[in-house]
């Protein structure tokens, strides 16, 4: 039987796969991503898994069920990183998918489906910019416009794809149908520290956040900052913090979550009054609702500070992606997977976090089982998970693959 300690021995051999010496970073169409896809390639062929690398460069494996060709239950999660990564976010998902086919074995050739174990290529989106694009090519909702995405270098995608040896006019393949799929289960890191407060070992997920950004401008005047007197001023730097405080505090009574994480400001110089502050806005929340009522109130009253400054307010939507419910029948299963470990009352958890369900959910029914990680910390070099956490989510994904079965029966 593979074990928690192997599963991580397996997430340590991975961190080999960076394309620095000092720090984990393994991105898109990358040698790095395809030694990582080797490597994963090769544990599956010694779980007993016909593998293969998709058109959009996902790797993947399958072991069939009762019979030939019978629809699949998908496991996995993804390979890909952000700069200065932790070792765990997305590898551990992929890494337990295929101990869990180990763990099976020859009972795989009792379920009434395949199974198959998937790494998927860019759920990050680190080289692009551009997040799930390995999941949203499986979910056959592939954006013809990424083609001319750059990198920092100055590479297209179109040009990473021919590099890599994947053929652009092809990217359609990788597409999967409702019919060739059971579902789809994906273990991952919490990325939050609610299991840990509650001293829990798992979770299930109910909702992935639906998320919206936006760039928001505050446009005043620059003027001298010696010269200008205080009636005088349209300081569009005080503005934009008015701004930010704004998102904080209403998004601290409510449950959405709302970040700021960049903010520049023109012209920038000591002695010059700010005429122009653009910055970030990140907004999640467990529903669509929710998050479109919160932007609704956060808009209307930072329209009313910056009118009070004589300033201007100019916002433009960047990225809006839908909240994805998990599916109550497979939620169901990793329940009572999580049951068979000794807890009897698992606890339930909405994804603050994007995850590759958001993508596949368009095509197959999704579930998420979250495994506890030390401090809540992700998409940092302090990611850690305990191996009696991934011990109890090998018997919980183990169980809950039963459970399908036996649903289906």
């Amino acid at each position: 039987m593979t074990t928690a300690a192997e599963v991580l021995a397996r997430c340590a051999e991975l961190d080999r796969y960076s394309a620095h010496p000092t720090h984990l970073e393994r991105v898109y169409l990358s040698p790095q991503h395809a030694a990582a896809n080797a490597a994963v390639a090769d544990w599956m062929e010694k779980a007993g898994l016909r593998t293969w690398q998709d058109a959009a460069g996902n790797q993947l494996g399958r072991r069939e069920g009762r019979e030939p060709g019978l629809p699949a239950l998908l496991i996995g999660s993804h390979l890909d990183t952000v700069p200065d990564a932790g070792s765990y976010d997305g590898m551990l998902g992929v890494v337990m998918a295929v101990a869990v086919v180990e763990r099976l074995g020859d009972r795989i050739a009792d379920l009434p489906f395949a199974v198959e174990v998937v790494g998927f290529s860019d759920e990050e989106g680190t080289r692009f910019g551009t997040a799930l694009m390995g999941s949203r090519a499986a979910a056959g909702t592939w954006d013809e416009d990424w083609w001319e995405l750059r990198d920092k270098s100055g590479t297209t995608l179109y040009s990473a794809f021919r590099d890599f040896g994947l053929d652009p006019r092809r990217v359609g393949e990788a597409a999967r149908r409702p019919e060739e799929l059971v579902g789809y289960l994906e273990a991952h890191i919490e990325q939050g520290p609610y299991l840990e407060a509650a001293d829990a070992s798992l979770g299930h997920v109910t909702t992935i956040a639906g998320a919206r950004r936006f760039k928001l401008s505050v446009v005043g005047e620059a003027r001298h900052a010696g010269g200008t007197p205080y009636p005088r001023r349209r300081d569009a730097l005080v503005g934009a913090a008015e701004a930010i405080t704004t998102i904080e505090r209403l998004a601290r009574a409510s449950d959405c979550i709302a970040t700021v994480g960049r903010i520049e400001v023109m012209p920038g110089a000591v002695n010059v009054i700010p005429g122009r502050a653009d910055f970030s806005l990140d907004l999640r929340a467990e529903s669509d609702q929710e998050r479109d009522a919160m932007w609704e109130a956060m808009s209307a009253e930072i329209e009313r500070a910056c009118a009070s400054r004589r300033l201007e307010l100019r916002v433009v939507e960047t990225h809006r992606a839908p909240s994805m419910r998990c599916a109550p029948w497979l939620t169901d299963a990793v329940v009572q997977g999580i049951r068979a470990t000794g807890d009897a009352d698992p606890m339930g958890l909405w994804s603050r976090a994007g995850h590759d369900g958001m993508a596949i959910g368009a095509v197959t029914d999704i579930a998420m089982l979250f495994v506890r990680c030390f401090d809540g910390i992700s998409h940092h070099p302090a990611e850690a998970v305990r191996e009696v956490d991934v011990a109890a989510g090998l018997d919980a994904l183990e169980h809950a693959v039963l459970a399908i079965a036996k649903g289906m029966a």
